[in-house]
């Protein structure tokens, strides 16, 4: 078995859709809140990765939890930014 990094870009949104068990109408609503960002293949076609699908669980999660699109967009960066000062305190 190969290991593969987590943002290697494989699955259609199809496939993507089905294992984040949401509709592709979604995942195209989160990409154009600038909430996911697929990859794109040179015809246009979307590929989600590992990440991808985390993140869209992450956000369906808040979503559930009663936060609107901003307020998870904001959690995501807030998430980020923690993210950077404990790998520089890390450093």
């Amino acid at each position: 078995m190969t290991d593969r990094a987590g943002d290697t870009p494989l699955y259609s949104i199809a496939v993507a859709a089905e294992l984040a068990d949401l509709p592709a109408a979604t995942l195209r609503l989160y990409e154009e809140k600038g909430l996911v960002k697929p990859a794109r293949t040179q015809g246009g076609t979307r590929r989600y990765s590992d990440d991808n699908i985390t993140t869209i669980r992450e956000v369906a999660a808040l979503q559930e939890d009663g936060i609107n699109l901003a307020g998870v967009e904001r959690v995501l960066k807030l998430r980020a930014e923690n993210a950077e000062l404990r790998r520089r305190l890390d450093d």
